[in-house]
């Protein structure tokens, strides 16, 4: 059956077809360190649409499972290619097909990256505002399947406030075209919505219709502030959010990933247990913003660094940016990814500091401070993860939902947190999202074992 699957999408796809073994390893895995078990049957390039409806009309003939890929950053197995699975790569569909700025919309292919996304749109005077920290090698498509979010989402909004319509192959090959390009419309059911954040089990997301924004006037005024915990951060940053003024990015640092990071860019060590707020205004009003920010954070006990361009603005950024690359320097992680409302961050941090000491673990954590959503890394060593973390993570991700949060805020369900999915949704609702899945899917050939548990 292997050897069939394989000669019937070369005699499809011809050299689109990749069985080397370096490319089907190089799809096991994604940026969570988990690798799906097995050997995939092949990886398919795809570079059009009818490849990948051809894909899925082989698929659903031979009844083979198949795994849309973007660019492998995820960070919950979603994309993970295991045996017997033809692991269907969206990369090479990266052109921008369509900018109306006038419409203040744009159509793309499933494999163009946000960075490369809004230097194209960059002199239309448009641009699409999903900012995840990964924007340099994450595509749209992933961010679509996934829900991404990321440093601007608190002002400007997540991936399913910008996108209006996406193109979808089904698992039989159909092509369906939903949502719209007007900026209205509630015709039937919102299937763009049920799409976004699907991770793959309802279908392959080909090409999206997105919403822009015109680029924002006016200037951007960056600061940070050192507080003498990451509890007292996380306060500070509640009550910038009860002051009423919304800045364009709000990051939170703990003691440990402030440290690493430091490190990791030579930069000089700072002060000892010490939490890092960044925060970015823009627009008109960007600099009146930033001074009663600045007010609300001294008060709250802040010591405040104003930068003094844009240029500095960037490399206060950089730091936070460089997040994921300086974990990686403290051993194995497994970056989490749960959410609370705004003001119950302050108990989170309680919580994660509890859960340290109780498990004797280590666990930096940054925050999209802006709208309450955490990255609690857990560090240990050697590939596999130890069953101490995944009991800290069952712990920390049940004191989220006891503070009225999620389990996952933008990096998705995947494979590492299909157990926990009944404990949010509740039964009930666990059997209905499954049944939809099964409408959209019927033999239960897209990403399986992703999300719902086989």
């Amino acid at each position: 059956m292997t050897a069939d699957v394989a000669a019937l999408l070369r005699a499809e796809l011809g050299d689109r077809v990749d069985t080397s073994p370096v490319a089907l390893e190089s799809v096991r895995a994604d940026k969570s360190g988990h690798a799906a078990a097995g050997t995939p049957l092949a990886v398919v390039h795809a570079a059009s649409v009818p490849d990948v409806q051809a894909v899925m009309r082989i698929a659903t003939a031979t009844r083979t499972p198949v795994v849309p890929r973007g660019a492998g950053t995820g960070l919950a197995g979603g994309a993970n290619t295991g045996g017997g699975e033809i692991s269907l790569s969206l990369r090479g569909m990266d052109r921008l097909l369509e900018v109306r700025p006038d419409d203040l919309l744009a159509v793309v292919e499933p494999g163009i990256l946000n960075a490369e996304l809004n230097a194209l749109l960059e002199p239309h005077g448009v641009w699409w505002a999903p900012d995840p920290a990964s924007r340099a090698i994450s595509t749209v498509g992933g961010n679509i399947a996934t829900g991404a979010g990321g440093l601007l989402c608190a002002k400007y909004g997540v991936v399913r406030d910008a996108v209006l319509g996406v193109d979808l192959v089904l698992a039989d090959g159909r092509l369906l075209h939903l949502g719209h390009r007007s900026v209205k419309g509630v015709t039937g059911l919102d299937l763009t919505s049920l799409v976004i954040g699907s991770e793959g089990i309802l279908g392959v997301v080909v090409g999206a219709t997105l919403k822009l924004r015109r680029l924002v006037a006016g200037e951007r005024v960056t600061l940070t502030a050192l507080f003498d915990g990451v509890r007292d951060a996380a306060a500070a940053s509640a009550a910038v959010t009860a002051s009423g003024i919304q800045p364009a990015v709000m990051e939170l640092m703990d003691a440990t990933s402030l440290a690493a990071v430091h490190r990791l860019l030579s930069l000089a060590a700072p002060p000892a247990g010490a939490a890092q707020l960044t925060i970015q205004t823009d627009g008109p009003v960007a600099a009146g913003e930033a001074r009663a920010i600045a007010d609300v954070l001294r008060t709250a006990g802040g010591r405040v660094q104003v930068a003094a361009d844009d240029t500095e603005g960037e490399m206060l950024l950089a730091v936070r940016r460089a997040l994921h690359p300086a974990m990686e320097t403290l051993g194995t992680t497994l970056i989490e990814d749960v959410s609370v409302p705004r003001s119950a961050l302050p108990a989170m941090f309680d919580a994660i500091a509890r859960i340290e000491r109780e498990y004797g673990l280590a666990i930096p954590t940054v925050a999209h401070a802006g709208d309450g959503n955490l990255h609690p890394n857990f560090v240990f060593a050697g590939p596999e993860v130890p069953d101490v973390v995944w009991a800290a993570a069952e712990d920390l991700f049940h004191a989220a939902l006891s503070l009225g949060g999620t389990l996952t805020g933008e990096h998705g369900i995947g494979v590492l947190k299909r157990r926990w999915l009944a404990d949010e949704l509740g039964d009930d609702q666990w059997r209905l999202q499954r049944e939809i899945a099964r409408v959209f899917d019927p033999l239960g050939i897209l990403s399986p074992g992703k999300v719902f548990a086989i």
